[in-house]
């Protein structure tokens, strides 16, 4: 069963070390990831689940312990998925690399912590069979979420000025900030493809998972710092 969800964004830039002099632009994001994790400790979970966006070499399962690092972005910073010691014999994705060192900057002791890379591509409803699997288990189960909205905000975001990004990230506000499981499920992969928006497929991950858990939702952060959409929601 699901008792509780965080969602939270990606990006390397959340990492002081990795933002280096622009790491006080994100203070607010990084405050607002950190009150979205301690609503995950207050649900008191037997388990979290880590789920986020990775390439075809780095989607599924991820142990407790698995060990990440941000040296390929030229930061001497590694991290592990969890406490314990380092299992696993893959690296992982930058976005449980991220989501790890959200929970080390917690201390997060609750519950053991295992991770899930979920392909950009996936389809919708693989995404939400996958979450109804995850809820499907007696256990507490909670979820941190990781992905960015649309990479197209501006024209000088990543994938530049896209007018169909701002109502995009919009409704992926609204509907997690609502915990409207329907809403998320029946975002388009194709134009989250095309807006560069990496974080629809957890999203969908969530949607499955929450099916008939009534939780309630709250939007905590909706910004589009350098063009790309952060949105950061809790749910219990």
């Amino acid at each position: 069963m699901l008792v509780a969800a965080a969602v939270c964004p990606c990006p390397p830039l959340l990492v002081p070390d990795v933002a280096t002099g622009a790491a006080s632009e994100l203070d607010g994001l990084r405050a607002a990831c950190l009150d979205a994790v301690a609503v995950l400790a207050a649900a008191r979970p037997d388990r979290l689940v880590v789920v986020g966006p990775a390439p075809h070499a780095g989607d599924g399962a991820y142990p407790p312990g698995s060990p990440g690092s941000f040296r390929g972005l030229g930061v001497d910073l590694d991290v592990r998925l969890g406490a314990g010691d380092p299992a696993g014999e893959r690296a992982l994705p930058q976005s449980l690399a991220v989501a790890a060192w959200l929970l080390e900057r917690t201390k997060w002791a609750a519950a053991p912590v295992e991770g899930l890379g979920v392909g950009a591509t996936l389809e919708s409803e693989r995404c939400l069979a996958t979450g109804r699997e995850l809820a499907a288990t007696s256990q507490r189960t909670a979820l941190l979420v990781m992905g960015d909205g649309s990479a197209c905000r501006t024209v000088k975001a990543p994938g530049y000025l896209d007018e169909r990004a701002e109502p995009f990230d919009a409704e992926a506000a609204r509907a997690l900030g609502a915990a409207d499981t329907a809403a998320l499920a029946a975002l388009d992969p194709g134009l989250a493809r095309e807006l560069q928006a990496a974080g629809r497929a957890p999203w969908q991950v969530l949607a499955g998972a929450a099916e008939g858990a009534g939780l309630s939702g709250a939007l905590l952060y909706d910004e589009a710092p350098y063009g790309v959409g952060y949105l950061v929601a809790a749910w219990s």
